[in-house]
């Protein structure tokens, strides 16, 4: 597009407009014809070029009544800094961030101050045993978190003090850099994003608002848990800087192997040896819960190995609800290692009157192994 074009006509305007209706006009076309609302569009770009130029001349005093009297020769050969560029004269971009704000929805340069941001989450890894588990408990653990300064209330500024507005952004939290035709916006080093600074900071905490601290703390720990539950304490994380909201903090359980019984969810299982002449003749086992409470197992005649036994009700609590779960016990026939004279003795009786019909699956196996040898010496 021509330089040579009026800018009056490129922004739409008569040349009696006041800079209200320069400004809403323009900010009407750079909405339609800006490059991110026209991907890979020569013409809109160059259209958005000519307007910016245009409206970088027609809201500058200065630059319009000089374009007024002399037209584009006011700004040739360096003249009024070359305003016709488009960027290097006035300001466009506060309305071009307002613009990008209307797109994108506050992602652009309009975006202004940085609001305090939440403190950080904490987590804290708590070990307990299997019985704290079943019952519950109350714990007190320590940690070393940042909590808000006292005397300064979290401001960071001395008591009796405030702020001013940077003077490095004029309070807008971020500052603006050109790089050729681009605008390229960070967040203000000297606020901080914040668009103020502290004139006297707080000697407690050096203008953080927040200093670090050995806290100790109550944790409530259900019946119920297991590994990987985890509690949460709200507002018990760090600080917010200048003030703002503090993190959470997470208690993570970890819960130690027991020396007995091993937790399926709300299943406690344990494995129990019996001698053969009780797997044989049948009877009780009794065994503690966690609970305190003694539970009989009755123990059918001919137990094998590997049988498991339950008893309704006696494990786990279920976090956060009714009821328990089950105990659960492995039947492990154990064999003798260690037998008197008079042991043997009973056991070869015992053994002289064995037919094999004791001991079903035993014969039925060397029944069909000898069937099998059978069959290959025919």
């Amino acid at each position: 597009m021509s330089a040579d074009i009026d800018y009056y006509e490129l922004l739409e305007v008569s040349r009696t407009a006041d800079d209200a209706t320069i400004k809403s006009s323009y900010r009407k076309l750079a909405m339609r014809f800006h490059p991110d609302k026209n991907p890979g569009c020569a013409d809109s770009e160059a259209r958005f070029k000519s307007i910016s130029s245009a409206y970088a001349v027609l809201s500058d005093p200065q630059k319009r009544a000089a374009y007024d009297q002399y037209g584009h020769a006011a700004f040739e050969n360096g003249g009024m800094g070359n305003g016709g560029g488009g960027f290097s004269g006035g300001n466009p971009f506060g309305d071009i961030g307002d613009i990008f704000d209307s797109i994108f929805g506050g992602g652009g340069f309009g975006g202004g101050r940085q609001q305090a941001r939440r403190g950080a989450d904490l987590r804290y890894d708590l070990e307990i045993s299997l019985e704290e588990a079943f019952h519950g408990r109350s714990a007190q653990i320590e940690i070393d978190v940042s909590v808000s300064c006292e005397p300064c209330d979290g401001k960071g500024a001395t008591p009796g003090t405030g702020t001013r507005r940077c003077n490095l952004c004029g309070g807008h939290g971020k500052v603006r850099a050109q790089q050729g035709f681009f605008m390229v916006e960070r967040t203000c080093p000297t606020c901080h994003g914040r668009g103020e600074v502290i004139e006297s900071p707080c000697r407690s905490c050096g203008g953080e608002g927040r200093l670090d601290k050995r806290q100790a703390l109550d944790v409530n720990i259900p019946p119920g848990v297991d590994s990987g539950t985890r509690i949460r304490l709200e507002g018990k994380g760090e600080a917010g800087p200048f003030g703002a909201p503090p993190g959470d903090l997470y208690i993570f359980i970890h819960v130690q192997r027991h020396r007995v019984f091993e937790r399926e969810g709300n299943t406690l299982i344990t494995r129990v040896p019996i001698t053969f002449t009780k797997a044989a003749l049948g009877g009780e086992i009794e065994l503690p819960g966690l609970d305190g409470v003694r539970h009989t197992f009755h123990v059918p005649a001919g137990i094998q190995s590997g049988k498991q036994l339950r008893q309704r009700g006696a494990g786990m609590p279920v976090l956060q609800g009714r009821g328990k779960g089950d105990m659960v016990i492995e039947i492990m026939v154990e064999t003798p290692t260690k037998l008197s004279a008079r042991q043997k003795e009973l056991l070869r009786e015992l053994q002289e009157t064995e037919t094999g019909d004791e001991t079903p699956q035993s014969k039925g196996f060397f029944d069909r192994i000898k069937e099998a040898w059978e069959g290959l010496t025919e």
